[in-house]
């Protein structure tokens, strides 16, 4: 008897892969990574994120480029697999999947230190495990169950930050943050670029890890109602939405207290109203913080099963992972990826003062791949379609200028990682991971072979 194909369900609309994206970027990169940031480039942050969030956009529109013409599960993945090979397709979709575990262990991470602003001697660990229990049991439910809370979980970030800019607005305006609060902050402690550009270029890795999540549009597009219409339509808004967030918030931030003040020990934002004796303003805006990290996490969740069940049909991954549920839901995927996730806690309960920062350095270089490989890739569609004399629905703007300035980011990216001592080992692991791979792929067969003959 012939078994029924695994199909996913199409539950999803554009209000929902709007927020899923969103709520993959605007987080932890944002509210915590950016202190580091912040302390070595100072006002000119704001120029890095506006450079870093162009390149996202483009990298987007890639993306979404492809999945209008093709909406499959595990978009960068099957589109690799299909315009390079199945090497590629099994590099690409496995290293996404990697890196969207390093980014929920990075968010996981976070969601604790948030905790501990309120509670000091709750072990980060401990409420790393309560959130990846409960966004699991959120995922194994239905997909219009996670897209019902990924949405409110982002209408209230999003409500609350621009609130908050609001209200950073009002102080800055009425001077009820006291003597120090003025836009000159902006320039006038060493300039707008305190440490030169050299300074500003030592950051832009440690930017880039914060638009990494943009691309998750294209992985709703397997599960999007109508993908032609919603996927072009959120794509075009979210930088947008993202950009003035990120910039906005920013400059009001950098506005209230000399960003000569900032420090690594709580996340910018709260401690800059917690110093300003806002300190209910302060709590407040943790809970917002940790509800981003949390909404970060149930996207990263959704996109790793996702690409994993994608895998599975290609043949590059276990054909267990393309069980489906009575609701429609990659069930072995999801909780194959919690499990993995699973090492943050080890991880934090033996390097609680390092892991955070290892993290976003581990994921950076996977993100470096990742997008490269989206790049070469979308060359190569548009080479073919070029030939067959396909128009498409979605081109990239400024085509091929923007897809050369993104290979360019990503050179740049690894030059200025190179000679930051504390990145690296990610530089360093990027060759060893490729090979890893790579072994993997090759002795897939004997795998192939042992599944069929003991399991299947």
């Amino acid at each position: 008897m012939k078994k029924k194909q695994a199909i996913l369900q199409r539950g999803l609309k554009s209000r929902h892969i709007q927020l899923i994206s969103l709520g993959g970027v605007i987080g932890t990169g944002l509210f915590l990574g950016s202190a580091p940031v912040i302390q070595s480039s100072g006002p000119a942050i704001i120029i890095g994120y506006t450079i870093a969030g162009l390149v996202a956009f483009f990298i987007m529109r890639q993306i979404g480029e492809m999945a209008i013409e093709e909406p499959v599960a595990g978009t960068f993945s099957h589109f690799a697999y299909k315009y390079y090979g199945n090497f590629a397709g099994f590099i690409s979709g496995w290293n996404y999947w990697s890196l969207y575990i390093l980014v929920s262990m990075t968010e996981l991470t976070a969601i604790g230190q948030y905790i501990q602003f309120w509670y000091k001697n709750i072990p980060i660990w401990i409420s790393a495990t309560i959130c990846l229990l409960f966004i699991s049991a959120v995922h194994l439910a239905h997909v219009r169950i996670f897209g019902e809370i990924e949405f409110w979980l982002s209408i209230i970030k999003i409500i609350s930050g621009i609130s908050m800019i609001l209200f950073g607005l009002f102080l800055l305006l009425t001077h009820h943050a006291g003597p120090e609060a003025s836009v000159k902050n902006l320039w006038q402690y060493d300039g707008f670029l305190p440490h030169g550009y050299s300074g500003l270029f030592m950051v832009m890795s440690m930017i880039m890890f914060s638009f990494g999540g943009l691309e998750l549009i294209g992985i709703t597009a397997a599960e999007t109602d109508q993908p032609k219409v919603h996927i072009s339509k959120s794509t075009n808004q979210l930088i947008f939405r993202v950009l003035f967030f990120y910039v906005a918030s920013l400059m009001i931030l950098l506005s209230l207290l000399p960003w000569t003040k900032i420090t690594n020990s709580m996340s910018p934002f709260v401690y800059i109203f917690h110093t300003l004796g806002e300190k209910e303003v302060a709590n407040v805006l943790n809970i917002i913080i940790l509800t981003a990290a949390l909404s970060v996490y149930n996207s990263c969740l959704y996109c790793n099963s996702r690409m994993l069940f994608g895998l599975a049909q290609q043949g590059n991954a276990p054909k267990l992972f393309l069980r489906i549920s009575s609701h429609g839901v990659p069930t072995r995927s999801i909780l194959f990826s919690s499990f993995f996730t699973l090492f943050c806690l080890f991880l934090n309960y033996f390097l609680p003062k390092t892991a955070f920062t290892l993290l976003i350095s581990l994921t950076v270089s996977t993100l470096v791949l990742n997008w490269t490989m989206i790049t070469l890739v979308h060359m190569r569609f548009r080479k073919k379609t070029k030939h067959i004399g396909k128009k498409s629905c979605f081109p990239v703007l400024f085509y091929p200028f923007s897809s050369w300035f993104c290979l360019l980011f990503m050179i740049f990216i690894v030059i200025q990682m190179t000679i930051q001592p504390h990145m690296v080992i990610s530089i360093i692991l990027i060759p060893i991971w490729v090979v890893i791979l790579s072994i993997c792929y090759w002795i897939k067969p004997l795998y192939v072979i042992l599944y069929n003959h003991f399991i299947y």
